[in-house]
């Protein structure tokens, strides 16, 4: 498998992580900023919608159990939990927006008219 083919297989796999308050998947969500594939180690880099959310745990091991399965060679995995920049629901997908129901052709989101 090449690196490029390795990368999109990742965030199939982080796209089977489904947020359970919202039912969208963390990688729409926009909480994930980056993944790698470095030897044996995937790190990724995520944030939550905020820092009291409580199902950091939760998520931490469901991304720990989909790379387990989509990768079983893998030795290690780190999931940096981060808080900047801080997450905003414009960072989701447009996708995961017409999944809460709003209308993404208008051009106001969350915070002020763009």
């Amino acid at each position: 498998m090449n690196m490029e083919t390795s990368n999109e297989t990742l965030r199939e796999a982080l796209q089977e992580v489904i947020d359970p308050e919202l039912g969208i998947n963390i990688v729409d969500l926009g909480l994930v900023y980056d993944s790698r594939i470095s030897g044996d180690c995937i790190e990724i880099k995520m944030t939550m919608t905020t820092p009291a959310c409580p199902l950091h745990a939760y998520i931490d091991r469901s991304v720990r159990e989909v790379i387990s399965e989509y990768f079983p060679a893998i030795k290690s995995v780190k999931v940096d939990i981060v808080w900047d920049p801080p997450w905003h629901p414009r960072m989701m997908s447009t996708e995961a927006k017409l999944q809460l129901g709003w209308n993404v052709m208008n051009h106001f989101t969350l915070g002020g008219a763009k």
